[in-house]
């Protein structure tokens, strides 16, 4: 079933909302300016890594929901100030208990406790602003529900780097099955510790800017952000065409190395769609810039796409978003859609002769087909693949 996007909004290292974004995507085309190099986090050993930081001022959490007074959750309010209109308006016509949420998220408001457990270690007070329903993992979804007077279904999501692009599939199936009229969907996640750490244990995060689909490249670079769309059944000018997803059920960690389970997701979003291949005219990849990653989302898609459709990850700009890189990229996406940008390039000093041949965009190349395919794949095999369009209306 297609579904249309009433309004969405979106906030990253990119910068806050739909300009700005846009402008930061031609920058990228042109000049090859990221925003990810503007910041870098020291690790506990000294090193450094670049991180998409959000630079922007964020809105306070209102008194009477300060439990929930976590940066994920102030992400999440510059997102819906940007569709807060469509969502008042949806509000009034078939009222808040027929308006669903799902949500994305990996880290929730563990930075906030990681400043309550140092406080506590060093003797010192526990910051009084901190609330153990911050780092919940249901706690976006219950925020926003609360925050906005919803009455229909509303939870969140974390299956790791595919959760809020899983959150689409939810709310699609809400809308299907008639339980809400309209449904409210996307993701959060900000940057800490945690995250940080624990990819560079795994020998996943690179010291420099991450290269995917270079033979040099080293890992990732985390980043943060939030992204929220507003689903309907209503016609609108862009849509979820159609949407895949698959469990590799191969390691805790790392992803099949032939992409079985992405290829399979990928399948899926087009079958649903009623669209084959030639008729997608670019692919957001996954694209994370490591080893394994990149390996297998080549193989993946030479195996459905050959190397005819322009492809290129995003996460040079951005940085990984993890839980929320499912929306951001989707984010991404509706603008290439709607107001016609140049595909953002993959830069790619050496070539990995190893990976499989795929078309990587390189100069001023633009949409020869109305529809983008956006990959999310995580932890655990998780995959899931969106495909947005011109509403087909």
């Amino acid at each position: 079933m297609s579904c249309y996007i009433a309004a969405y909004g979106l906030i990253s290292a990119l910068g806050e909302g739909r300009d700005a974004s846009a402008e930061a995507l031609l920058a990228w085309q042109a000049e090859g300016i990221t925003p990810l190099t503007r910041h870098n986090q020291t690790l506990p050993d000294g090193r450094l890594t670049p991180v998409g930081r959000v630079e922007d001022a964020l809105p306070e959490i209102p008194a009477a929901l300060v439990p929930y007074a976590s940066r994920n959750n102030r992400l999440l309010l510059v997102a819906l100030a940007q569709i807060r209109p469509a969502l008042d308006k949806a509000l009034a016509e078939f009222g808040p208990a027929r308006v669903g949420l799902v949500l994305g998220t990996s880290t929730a408001g563990i930075g906030e406790a990681e400043l309550a457990i140092a406080a506590a270690r060093r003797g010192a007070v526990i910051p009084p602003a901190f609330d153990y329903r911050q780092q919940e993992l249901g706690s976006p979804s219950e925020f926003l529900s609360r925050y906005l007077g919803l009455e229909g279904p509303a939870y969140t999501l974390s299956t790791a780097c595919s959760s809020s692009a899983r959150a689409f599939i939810s709310g699609q199936r809400m809308l299907a099955a008639g339980l809400v009229d309209v449904v409210l969907v996307g993701g959060a996640d900000s940057l800490c510790g945690l995250t940080l750490n624990g990819f560079d244990s795994l020998e996943s995060l690179s010291c420099t800017l991450c290269q995917p689909f270079d033979n040099g490249r080293q890992g990732i670079n985390i980043g943060e952000g939030a992204a929220l769309f507003l689903l309907s059944r209503q016609p609108a000018p862009l849509a979820l065409l159609g949407a895949g997803e698959s469990s590799d059920a191969w390691h805790i960690s790392a992803p099949h190395p032939e992409g079985v389970g992405a290829e399979a997701a990928m399948q899926m979003a087009l079958a649903q769609a009623g669209v084959t291949p030639e008729q997608v005219g670019y692919i957001n990849l996954h694209g994370t810039a490591t080893r394994l990653n990149d390996a297998m989302e080549s193989q993946a898609v030479h195996r459905l796409f050959g190397d005819k459709v322009p492809c290129s990850s995003t996460k040079p700009l951005t940085g990984h978003t993890l839980g929320a890189a499912g929306a951001i990229e989707a984010a991404l996406a509706c603008l290439l859609l709607e107001r016609a940008l140049p595909l953002p390039p993959q830069q790619v000093t050496t070539p990995d002769p190893a990976l499989a041949p795929i078309r990587l965009v390189s100069g001023a190349t633009r949409l020869a087909a109305p529809r983008i395919l956006s990959n999310s794949f995580a932890f655990g095999g998780n995959n899931v693949s969106l495909l947005f369009g011109l509403s087909p209306s």
